[in-house]
């Protein structure tokens, strides 16, 4: 019997390395005929350092988000993507793709772009991709490549 996914969560952000996930997990979500979750989380962290925290910050980030989000589903329903939903959670980006987000959403795949940390960066604050591997209770898929499975000219 073939594997067939059928909740396929993918983490955006607007970086390349979440669209190259987003591209292939659109792709996934076609050939398993597949409900897309396009995730989004807003790191609480960065509101940290400000030292009178403002609302008008979480709200400008809320609002990008949504509309990351908005043009992400436009994007995948043009693409041929049937049922697709989205969300937006607040705090540690890691905790809530490996954990948070996939157990409340019976996710059995997660698509990631890889990061691009260098050693020292990943020593201190470790990256994404590495710990939603490590965690996350369903398949992981770290993303690399375009659809042509080429590493993109930037990124050579």
């Amino acid at each position: 019997m073939e594997q067939q996914y059928s909740k396929i969560m993918v983490a955006v952000d607007g970086s390349n390395e979440a669209e190259l996930a987003f591209r292939k997990a659109v792709n996934v979500a076609k050939r398993n005929q597949a409900e897309l979750l396009l995730a989004h989380v807003i790191d609480t962290r960065a509101f940290q350092t400000v030292s009178s925290f403002d609302n008008v910050l979480a709200e400008q980030a809320t609002d990008m988000a949504k509309q990351t989000l908005d043009d992400y589903e436009a994007e995948a329903k043009k693409d041929g993507v049937e049922h697709i939903s989205k969300v937006i959670e607040y705090g540690a980006p890691k905790v809530m793709i490996a954990n948070q987000i996939p157990e409340n959403n019976q996710i059995d795949l997660i698509m990631l772009g890889a990061t691009g940390l260098n050693a020292v960066e990943r020593l201190f604050i470790g990256s994404v991709s590495e710990y939603v591997i490590r965690n996350a209770g369903c398949d992981v898929l770290i993303v690399r490549t375009d659809l042509d499975n080429k590493i993109p000219e930037e990124e050579e």
